[in-house]
């Protein structure tokens, strides 16, 4: 089964640090507390290792942990791009927005080429329906 390996939270948009977490406190119709999101319609972003193992090899170079600013990293996996569809990690409940497209930010972030290594595995934006806590190690089911 998936599971939830990494968790980065950027306090300030594009350029801040992005800073990686054992636990974060996900508030339902919010987003993820201390987080530049919260608030946001976009409240959650989730990738998988396969999806940036992918986007790696077309760029021809590791994505390094975080560097894709998404705040969520999981061991495995697919995402359905449908909107409404529903993710699980651990008690909380997140209804999928769509695909997380990539910005300009990660020819920066990453290096040149990123942004079109990660079109359509660049993870899924969510909104939260329940709340709870979100910790490394938990248990995650895609729908």
């Amino acid at each position: 089964m998936a599971h939830v390996t990494n968790i980065h939270i950027a306090e300030s948009p594009w350029p801040g640090q992005v800073h990686s977490v054992d636990e974060v406190e996900a508030v339902a119709n919010r987003g993820l507390v201390g987080d530049r999101k919260y608030g946001a319609k976009r409240q959650i972003s989730i990738v998988s290792n396969d999806e940036l193992a992918e986007a790696a090899a077309k760029l021809g170079s590791e994505i390094p942990a975080g560097a894709h600013r998404r705040q969520i990293t999981i061991s495995e996996g697919r995402f359905d791009r449908t909107a409404g569809g529903m993710i699980r990690i651990g008690e909380v409940v997140i209804s999928v927005n769509g695909d997380c497209s990539p910005c300009d930010e990660m020819e920066q972030s990453i290096g040149p080429g990123a942004r079109a290594a990660l079109v359509e595995l660049g993870g899924v934006t969510g909104t939260i329906v329940e709340g709870g806590t979100i910790r490394v190690g938990d248990p995650v089911e895609l729908a």
